[in-house]
């Protein structure tokens, strides 16, 4: 069976389901696995919410502030490698364990952080579970369901995530406003700790979720499909952010909506990506490839859709809804291929997956900031956008080229 095949089995699983120690349904244990999506994907993005409270409590300027964020990203691609291969042995369990009590410390310390300084040192620190968490939980959560049903699981896994963009972020910043910017990361801190207690008692012990070796997890960095799917990640989804990291001033300007209206638009885009992360587990389970291609280029064609739909406000909201519909409708797919690709290392591979969507933001970031610097308005950023998803397409080919002469040989 070959690695695009979503009924793949997960690595050291068997054809059929995993024999369970316990009676939890596996909705249930799942669910608790999406929690930790849901504290990390709050902690990520309601930091931009706070970000003018804990600028002015810290004696900072806002553009200063914003080096906090940065350090966040940066924890993520460091820690996500890193962090898989030092915990390469440990059952998969015990390192979600690990890593959601990591979340409760690091974000309480940073609710409490006296000055700047280290409060940029914890937002570090804060990001480093980030990918690992992810990683793990992917393989564990895969350990639970027949491999028929693996692409909904890993799904479900990251339903925390798209979520937060929905309540989470929302909540966040509204706790921020209301009680100040400590507030926030307290919020994230609780739902971190109930990770843990919902981890510890909701999910069983697989065997065939295990841990398994440095020397098992490095193999994925020197497989070139790894390699290629990542690069499909880090351009496919660098599209979004183009458009998401000036998204404040291109809908006010543009669509002329107040910026208190703009987080309420932005609801649209975090229900976008909890339907498509749904909907992209069922349809990568019949067809992965394919439902990698066609989002790909629908997600091109909504960028540019989005150049006309940014100067009307219900149009811009539609355009937002879609945005995050065909974006994360591949992320099932994609995390399937890397983990297919990586038998013996899918941990990292599986981590490697928010390394590489982070390289995203900051290419997306960067390449929309250059052309609103270059004095191309704000309808720039999403027509430069529209361009990444089509570099992922030509990656993708690339990958599916060696993959079929591959097989042949």
């Amino acid at each position: 069976m070959t690695p695009s095949t979503s009924t793949a089995p997960a690595p050291g699983a068997t054809n059929t389901a995993p024999a369970r120690a316990s009676r939890v349904p596996v909705g249930v244990s799942l669910a608790a696995l999406a929690l930790g999506g849901l504290a990390i994907g709050t902690t990520e993005f309601a930091s931009m919410g706070v970000l003018p409270g804990f600028a002015t409590d810290l004696g900072v300027s806002v553009p200063t502030a914003g080096i906090a964020i940065s350090a966040y990203a940066l924890g993520v691609v460091v820690g996500a490698p890193l962090i898989t291969l030092i915990g390469a042995r440990w059952p998969r369990k015990q390192m979600v364990v690990v890593l959601a009590v990591a979340l409760v410390v690091f974000n309480a310390l940073s609710a409490v952080a006296p000055s700047f300084l280290p409060f940029v040192g914890l937002r570090f620190l804060s990001g480093l579970p980030h990918g690992a968490y992810f990683g793990a939980a992917a393989v564990l959560g895969s350990a639970l369901v027949p491999p028929a049903r693996r692409a909904r699981a890993l799904a479900t896994v990251m339903l925390g995530l798209t979520i937060a963009n929905i309540v989470g972020v929302p909540a966040a910043t509204w706790l921020g406003e209301t009680f100040g910017w400590r507030s926030a990361y307290w919020a994230v801190t609780i739902v971190a700790l109930v990770t843990v207690l919902a981890v510890v008692t909701l999910v069983p012990n697989v065997r065939e979720a295990g841990g398994g070796s440095i020397r098992g997890e490095l193999t994925a960095l020197y497989r070139p499909q790894v390699w290629l799917t990542l690069g499909v990640i880090a351009a496919g989804f660098g599209g979004l952010f183009a458009v998401y990291s000036y998204i404040n001033p291109i809908l006010t300007n543009q669509a002329g909506v107040s910026a208190t209206t703009v987080p309420l638009m932005l609801g649209a885009l975090g229900v976008g990506m909890t339907i498509g992360n749904v909907a992209g587990g069922r349809f990568a389970e019949r067809a992965p490839l394919l439902a990698v291609a066609l989002a790909l280029v629908a997600y091109a064609a909504v960028l540019v859709a989005f150049v006309f739909a940014a100067h009307d406000a219900v149009a811009a909201t539609v355009g937002l809804f879609a945005l995050g519909f065909v974006g994360l409708s591949a992320g099932p797919a994609l995390m399937g291929r890397l983990i297919d690709f990586a038998a013996e290392g899918p941990s990292l591979a599986a981590a490697s997956f928010h390394s590489a969507f982070n390289v995203a933001n900051a290419l997306g970031a960067a390449l929309g900031g250059v052309v609103l610097a270059s004095g191309l308005g704000y309808d720039a950023p999403a027509v430069v956008g529209a361009a990444l998803p089509l570099v992922g397409l030509v990656i993708l080919a690339v990958s599916v080229g060696l993959e079929r002469r591959t097989a042949r040989a």
